[in-house]
């Protein structure tokens, strides 16, 4: 029977056959298929050429460089002001059960570290304890008072340093203070009010000479010039005050002079040795995660170092913080 007489017996229209392999294509057709009916077959996709080894794990290294770098930034500037606020916390809590049981310092030797003072800056809205010792690492948890100056309230000229821009810069807005605002402090020895005589910088007249029996406070912080002024502080400071009332007299005791890490826009060295102690544990730890990606899913890695990693990190920051000028 013929392929026409088929045809008429079953009504159907021509019947089409597979292209065969290597068949021309129909230019015209936008689906790609071939003149007569087939497919055209798809490129195969040429292989990645494989990582060396070496090269992933420079990349791994480079990438926690970065995140470490940018952890720095971010503990400095935002977390920083966190555990200065858990700090302050604490140390007011200290600091008014001693006020209450009298035993708050009031002079002679005393311990870096140890809340002194209250003060308060009702124009700004600031209220911090101060620590006794002004080195980087006592001003991570407030303003700190300068050890061979008296206490404030005490005859004499009071020292008391502030961050202008880390671990959340308690004294980054005292030159907005104008002559006549009030600044007042509670230590063990009573309350005292002072008013302010003005901003001082480096250059400008020293105040003039106190009377006998007068008490001065001054403020010190950072600020810096130019373009760069808010993010790098390069120079000191001052805010003079004279205490309105009488001032009080403190123990003898109070050291003649400080180390060079405790004066103004110095940092300490001798935590060099801590510092290496940071990184070599945190560097051992980055090492560590890169050693053990491979055997572990991504998502079980990170849950495992991650809280290992931020610690180590936020000590090892905390210590380098401390090589930078204490009042920045």
């Amino acid at each position: 029977m013929t392929v026409e007489v088929l045809e008429e017996a079953t009504g159907a229209g021509p019947v089409r056959q597979p292209a065969p392999v290597g068949a021309p294509i129909d230019p015209s057709s936008p689906s790609g298929r071939r003149a007569n009916g087939g497919v055209r077959p798809r490129r195969p996709a040429l292989p990645r050429p494989p990582v060396p080894a070496g090269a992933s794990s420079g990349i791994w290294a480079l990438v926690t460089v970065a995140a470490l770098c940018g952890w720095f930034l971010i503990q400095v500037l935002g977390l920083g002001g966190l555990e200065q606020a858990r700090a302050q916390h604490v140390l007011y809590a200290e600091l008014r059960e001693q006020l209450a049981a009298q035993t708050a310092p009031t002079g002679g030797a005393i311990e870096p570290g140890a809340p002194v003072a209250i003060l308060s800056i009702p124009t700004l809205g600031r209220e911090q304890v101060v620590v006794e010792g002004t080195a980087a690492g006592d001003l991570l948890s407030g303003p700190g008072h300068r050890r061979d100056t008296v206490l404030p309230g005490q005859v004499g000229v009071s020292l008391v340093y502030g961050r202008a821009l880390t671990y959340g810069g308690p004294f980054r807005s005292i030159t907005a203070l104008r002559p006549g605002d009030g600044i007042e402090v509670t230590t063990g020895q009573g309350e005292f009010v002072y008013r302010v005589d003005g901003v001082r910088r480096g250059g400008d007249p020293m105040p003039t000479a106190l009377k006998a029996g007068g008490s001065r406070l001054t403020l010190v912080t950072a600020e810096g010039q130019g373009p760069m002024a808010a993010v790098a502080p390069t120079s000191a400071v001052y805010v003079d005050a004279t205490l309105q009332g009488e001032a009080v007299i403190g123990p003898a005791g109070r050291p003649a002079a400080v180390p060079e890490a405790e004066k103004s826009l110095k940092g300490d060295f001798s935590v060099l040795p801590m510092l290496a102690l940071a990184l070599q544990a945190l560097l051992l730890s980055a090492v560590g995660v890169v050693l053990v990606r491979r055997h572990l899913p991504m998502r079980v890695l990170w849950v495992l170092a991650a809280p290992v990693l931020i610690a180590l990190a936020w000590w090892t920051t905390d210590v380098v913080v401390q090589l930078v000028p204490n009042l920045i």
